[in-house]
């Protein structure tokens, strides 16, 4: 019975290809109708997720990337109108820069927005494929191998295919820690939109989702391009050239000394990441906080901090090699502990008056330590 559930399941995958291939057949030969379209009324597409509000939740959450943030949004116009290749992915994404400033966000968030949960993609960690033999993961394995009937992967097909309506995510993390064998295996991904696993018996397609992959590829020679900034050879060497543009010419050489040439040219858009400057401190803490209280609130409690604590954790968070990460360490030692102490050990809460949903704490920064209080 195993055999014949798998079976049919593999029956009504195909179904679902096959369904998918004729609307994209229908689509390229200007089959589909545009009844119901009214001048004035914009274009009338499949996808219907709000641009806007997908916007307003990455500015939200990304802070510091607005150039990122803007080719991204230009991407999903694109995708919102439905017009580009059928054939291919929706749009092959490669964010590079350094660690811990948004990219692997930018991907969390946009999933929030399009499905309302953080975890609604397929993200693989191509640290985990750093040996050839790998490869089998993705592709599955081999014929005369044990499961290659079954042709198992780690791919992850219902978030991978997404609905009708809503493009699916997929996330190819840290991908220059994977073995070359595995980065290879997606050449037909970034090409054709479909990976048909090695015995032949499933083919997954990519036509319905954005792809997106990040590095860290030269990530110390950005940090060496904006040390020497000031440098006037530098600036002799450079003149002509935006900081945006020289940090693009950098992850472009440092994708070519890693990859071939015929891979790097199958990925749509390139995208660099900035480092997070100083002053996007105070902003960044408080989307963590909006984060913590997120997390409080099945507690029915509500935190707020005072703009010196706000200074006070900018100041010790910020670590121009570390990132977001760097903030997220300081808060979790300098918030979060004495919070939970607070919490646990400390008096208890007043009840919450009438139509007050929840018991407020204040948190302040005095005399070289955070101080809570109920309010």
């Amino acid at each position: 019975m195993p055999f014949l559930t798998d079976r049919l399941h593999d029956t009504a995958r195909q179904q679902k290809l096959a369904s998918a291939l004729a609307d994209e057949n229908a689509r390229m030969t200007g089959a589909s109708s545009t009844k119901g379209m009214t001048p004035n009324a914009g274009l009338q597409t499949r996808f219907t997720f709000d641009l806007d509000q997908v916007e307003a939740e990455l500015r939200a959450a990304i802070i510091g990337q607005d150039e990122s943030l803007e080719q991204l949004l230009e991407i999903l116009k694109v995708v919102r109108a439905d017009i580009g290749d059928p054939r291919k992915p929706l749009a092959t994404i490669l964010f590079c820069g350094p660690t811990g400033v948004g990219k692997t966000e930018t991907v969390r968030t946009l999933a929030r927005a399009l499905y309302g949960d953080a975890d609604a993609f397929c993200r693989i960690d191509m640290n985990t494929l750093s040996q050839e033999h790998y490869a089998a993961a993705l592709t599955g394995a081999p014929p005369g191998y044990v499961g290659s009937k079954e042709g198992t992967t780690i791919l992850d097909q219902e978030k991978i295919e997404g609905t009708r309506n809503l493009p699916g995510l997929v996330l190819f993390d840290e991908l220059e820690k994977a073995s070359n064998e595995v980065v290879l295996a997606l050449m037909n991904v970034f090409d054709n939109g479909l990976l048909t696993v090695a015995s032949g018996e499933r083919t997954y397609s990519f036509r319905n989702a954005l792809v997106f992959m990040s590095s860290n590829l030269g990530a110390r020679e950005l940090m060496a391009l904006d040390e020497n900034s000031g440098n006037l050879w530098q600036r002799i060497r450079n003149s002509g050239k935006s900081r945006r543009e020289r940090a693009h010419d950098i992850v472009m050489n440092s994708l070519l000394d890693r990859f071939p040439p015929e891979l790097v040219n199958r990925i749509d858009h390139v995208d660099t990441f900035n480092w997070i400057s100083r002053d996007k401190m105070p902003a960044l803490v408080d989307v963590e906080m909006a984060r913590l209280n997120r997390r409080l609130r099945k507690h029915d409690l509500s935190l707020s901090i005072s703009t010196t604590l706000r200074d006070f954790l900018s100041v010790e968070g910020y670590d121009k090699r570390f990132g977001a990460r760097g903030l997220r360490r300081a808060i979790r030692r300098n918030l979060e502990f004495p919070l939970a102490g607070f919490l646990l050990d400390g008096p208890a809460p007043d009840a919450p008056a009438s139509g007050q949903a929840m018991t407020l704490v204040f948190a302040d920064h005095k005399d070289g330590q955070v101080q809570f209080q109920y309010s």
